[in-house]
């Protein structure tokens, strides 16, 4: 991948505002999270630039990836599923490893990245993906869709399901509009 159209931001260059982001995002991460050319992997650079939103969409994924109603494996699920779609090849290096140590099967990452039927050995799964597909396709949803996950997930799991997945697709465009790379030596899961 080439180079993210935004410059990195660079720590000691930043104001008070962007300053204190910087380090919410880097206290949760630890300093991996800082490339090479010294500024913020991921959509962490972009968000130093706009600190108001970047503060909040940070709020907002912290509470959709740790404080919601959903298992983390589900979740890590509908999140490379959204990253998929959108073929965001920094979140998908980020998340389809984080899936993977959730208990997600390499069988089934790897037909997500195809976009091809994951052979689920869990309804659960199965379901949670139908729900991110359907929405990254649709923009909706289904009856049978939403029948399915609301007999899984209850009303207030479907409504956070639904709102990661609006989410990583922020990020998805976030990382795409911004051509943000891969770390030195990943290879892009979609050539």
């Amino acid at each position: 991948m080439s180079d993210s159209r935004l410059a990195p931001l660079r720590r000691e260059q930043l104001d008070e505002t962007r300053a204190g982001l910087w380090d919410s995002i880097t206290s949760g991460r630890g300093q991996q999270i800082v490339g090479p050319d010294g500024g913020l992997a991921g959509p962490f650079n972009a968000w130093v630039h706009a600190p108001s939103t970047g503060s909040r969409l940070l709020a907002l994924g912290t509470v959709l990836r740790f404080e919601t109603s959903i298992d983390r494996r589900l979740l890590e699920l509908a999140i490379i599923t959204v990253g998929a779609h959108w073929k965001a090849e920094f979140e998908w290096y980020a998340h389809s490893r984080m899936a993977r140590e959730a208990g997600v099967s390499d069988a089934v990452i790897e037909a997500v990245r195809r976009g091809d039927p994951p052979p689920f050995a869990d309804d659960a799964e199965r379901v949670v993906h139908a729900v991110a597909r359907e929405l990254v396709t649709t923009g909706s949803l289904s009856d049978s869709a939403y029948a399915e996950a609301d007999a899984l997930l209850g009303p207030e799991g479907l409504v956070e399901l639904v709102s990661l997945c609006g989410y990583y697709t922020l990020v998805s465009f976030t990382l795409n509009a911004f051509s943000v790379p891969l770390p030195e030596g990943v290879e892009p899961a979609w050539p």
